[in-house]
């Protein structure tokens, strides 16, 4: 995963198994907290009103993710959801495995 420097707002130094970044798009800023651990990558991206679009986690994903990388969001079983933000969502990448996908004629 990387890190971009020019945004992060606390943490994020070498080191660091994640950070807190404010990430300026289409004039309002996405709240961003990244991390490393237990075997995933892991961002999370939220707003004060509302969750984000879907543009907004794509420009997310293109910040901390190379384009050859596939991540992922997840709806987890009803009883395993914890809702601890109610405008946050995740991307989620397993570091030592890749993501099964469905065909390509599938997916687009």
């Amino acid at each position: 995963m990387k890190y971009p420097m020019q945004y992060c707002i606390q943490g994020c130094k070498e080191g660091d198994d994640g950070g807190a970044f404010s990430i300026p798009f289409e004039g309002r800023n996405l709240h961003v907290i990244a991390s490393i651990g237990m075997g995933w990558d892991h961002v999370s991206v939220s707003l004060n009103q509302r969750c984000p679009n879907w543009s907004e986690m794509s420009y997310v994903k293109d910040i901390f993710f190379n384009d050859d990388e596939v991540v992922m969001q997840l709806h987890v079983a009803k009883k395993d959801h914890i809702n601890l933000h109610p405008f946050c969502l995740h991307l989620w990448k397993p570091q030592d495995k890749e993501i099964p996908l469905p065909p390509n004629f599938m997916v687009g």
